[in-house]
């Protein structure tokens, strides 16, 4: 009886080990395959995701492209506090756009300037009108300063970066002097200081220069600064030049990153002036001269504008669409600049030497334009009586809202 007892208690027992045992296996392939179902319907997701950020523009930045973006939380946050992140990728940006001595060639450009057919269509274009030019390319950064620029820039260039700021909308035309144009400005200085202490050289370049000959044969070796000029006096050392902001070459040095910084703090020294007015008025400080900055001015036979362009065809390496107030104006003038560049380099050799062609422009775009152009009403615009009095005349009226001497252009 107790053998039979103890026969049949371990047969049971077994059973139901075997049993349990089926149950456990049985379990645990279910969990498996549930696992395994969700991992696939999230890749999945993720997948299609990421297809349909493609298709509208968007990339994740990748460490091995030249493809990246960060958001800035607001305008009042120094470009000193990035994270490690942040600055590893811009270092990629850069480091894959630039030079053997670690030059780079930067733009900036928001949604009005990238749009088809606008700004961007046509300084791209300069670039591959000759070889000598279209090599350079490979060395341009574009800093886009809202997402659709970004989108565009991926659509046409290997090398572009967005530099966007949440809650502030830059995607507009910028007019001069309003306050979405300074915020542009002042931010682009901000962003330059940075590429300095990451140890690079720049030439900074507006979208709205065009690109005709290589400049770098006709930049000074020694110079930390050098920038174009609306006015050349004659002087490269000299400070009674007005220069221009849309072109510049700068060294990485101790110098050219404690001049910037100088720079970017004397807006609040000069409240409501653009960078290149700013520039104008601490030229000749005593800072400059105790930090030891090497500073030169550009002779505009050779890096000219609209302001004062260059007369020679056969030198000149630059023209900048300057003294131009209104987009249209701008993208008129720049089209006619490279239909008489195209017709210049047309000539045969002898012809272009003995040439007396010369611009067509400046027409929508000159200093009396600015008299004929009135910018779209603003609403509490604190800069407005003072742009007002200085391109409309009397000072002592105070002018609410913009109006028009003359018919515009």
């Amino acid at each position: 009886m107790l053998t039979d007892f103890c026969t049949t208690t371990t047969t049971a027992t077994a059973a139901i080990s075997s049993t349990s045992s089926s149950t456990a296996v049985g379990n645990s392939v279910l969990i498996v395959r549930r696992i395994a179902t969700v991992l696939l319907f999230v890749s999945f997701s993720c997948f299609v995701l990421y297809r349909a950020g493609e298709s509208i523009g968007f990339r994740i930045p990748a460490s091995f492209t030249s493809r990246a973006s960060f958001f800035l939380p607001t305008d009042n946050v120094s470009t000193a506090a990035y994270s490690d992140t942040e600055e590893y990728m811009l270092e990629k940006v850069l480091k894959n756009a630039t030079m053997e001595d670690k030059t780079v060639i930067i733009t900036t450009l928001n949604e009005a300037w990238a749009a088809p057919s606008s700004v961007l269509d046509l300084f791209l274009e300069s670039f591959r009108i000759r070889d000598q030019t279209r090599q350079l390319l490979n060395h341009l950064v574009i800093i886009a300063l809202d997402e659709k620029a970004f989108s565009r820039c991926l659509a046409l260039h290997s090398h572009c970066y967005a530099l966007v700021t949440q809650g502030v909308d830059l995607s507009k035309e910028a007019y001069f002097m309003f306050p979405d144009y300074l915020k542009m400005m002042w931010r682009t200085i901000d962003y330059l200081r940075v590429v300095l202490e990451m140890g690079y050289n720049f030439v900074f370049t507006d979208a709205d220069v065009m690109w005709f000959r290589d400049p770098f044969p006709h930049f000074y070796k020694d110079a930390d600064f050098q920038i174009a000029c609306d006015h050349f006096s004659g002087k490269p050392e000299g400070v009674g030049n007005r220069p221009n902001g849309g072109f510049n070459h700068v060294r990485s040095n101790n110098r050219s990153i404690e001049f910037y910084k100088y720079w970017y703090s004397s807006r609040e020294t000069y409240l409501g002036l653009h960078d290149q007015d700013v520039l104008n008025n601490i030229k000749n400080d005593s800072f400059i001269r105790d930090i030891d900055l090497k500073m030169r001015f550009l002779d505009t036979a050779y890096f000219g504008g609209f302001c004062e362009p260059s007369k020679n065809l056969s030198e000149v390496c630059t023209m900048h669409a300057n003294c131009c107030f209104g987009l249209e104006s701008k993208l008129h003038d720049l089209r006619i600049l490279l239909q008489d560049w195209r017709k210049f380099l047309s000539l045969p050799p002898a012809q272009k030497i003995s040439s007396a062609l010369s611009w067509r422009v400046p027409q929508n775009c000159s200093l009396d334009s600015l008299r004929h152009y009135a910018p779209p009403p603003v609403k509490k615009n604190f800069l407005f009586p003072l742009i007002s009095a200085f391109y409309f005349g009397n000072a002592d009226e105070e002018v609410k809202e913009p109006r028009m001497l003359k018919e515009p252009l």
